[in-house]
């Protein structure tokens, strides 16, 4: 019979977005398979598969042949209920933000409704995530560290954070809830529906452009948290706006 904690670890994934050394990606995997975690979605990666990779994971190679290699991180997220974004900086807008203890707590929450998914991305070894990418994450995570000195590689990152997850998946317990998040799909979903409904209208303009307000209106949402019920409703409530006239 399969443990609830198996489930729990096989319900998390770890996406790593145009990794530049095939290393990391072997040494990441080793990090994951050392603490349960087992899907590993490849966004883009450079020079893999390769020798090195396979050398790094150092045993942990099911991890890397049952690796999903995907040409976009949307394709990587498709059927996620909750997408967390690992970064190491701060930024202008601010996304729900929490530290890797908060978004493990998070993980294992939504992972309790049956069926339900979690993404947790890392970006690139120099730059890390760009604000586009953040802008699919409904939680930022960071990992903390020296003030003086934080230079965390990105398998270390996924170290840290595979054994914070290991550890409070195996000694903390939640109820279940019946009530499903709206998953990655749904959410994008809305999200263009959304802002097609204010071209329509014409609400953008010069002092409220388009790429900046659907940012700050993701992030409104986000922090909802927002069910597929909830979702539907607002779907339903955009197809009955009537066509805009102008006085």
């Amino acid at each position: 019979m399969k443990k609830e904690t198996d489930y729990t670890f096989d319900n998390v994934r770890v996406v790593m977005v145009n990794t530049t050394e095939p290393g990391n990606i072997g040494a990441a995997a080793r990090a994951m398979k050392n603490m349960s975690l087992l899907r590993l979605y490849l966004v883009n990666p450079k020079g893999y598969p390769s020798a090195a990779a396979t050398a790094r994971a150092s045993g942990a190679d099911d991890v890397l042949s049952n690796a999903v290699v995907c040409e976009s991180l949307e394709e990587a997220l498709k059927g996620v209920h909750l997408v967390i974004g690992a970064s190491a900086r701060q930024r202008n807008i601010k996304w729900r933000q929490m530290d890797v203890v908060g978004a493990c707590s998070e993980i294992q929450k939504t992972i309790m409704v049956e069926s339900q998914k979690v993404a947790v991305i890392f970006g690139t070894e120099r730059a890390g995530l760009t604000n586009e990418e953040l802008d699919l994450c409904q939680i930022l995570m960071t990992i903390p560290g020296n003030p003086n000195y934080f230079s965390l590689n990105v398998a270390s990152a996924i170290q840290v954070f595979a054994y914070q997850n290991y550890v409070y998946n195996t000694t903390t317990k939640f109820e279940k809830s019946a009530n499903k998040l709206a998953n990655f799909d749904e959410l994008e979903s809305f999200y263009t529906h959304l802002a097609q409904v204010l071209e329509h209208i014409e609400y953008f303009e010069d002092k409220r452009p388009k790429a900046l307000l659907m940012r700050r209106l993701r992030r409104f949402f986000t922090r909802a948290a927002p069910e597929k019920e909830e979702v539907a409703i607002f779907r339903g409530i955009l197809r009955n706006i009537k066509p805009f006239k102008k006085p």
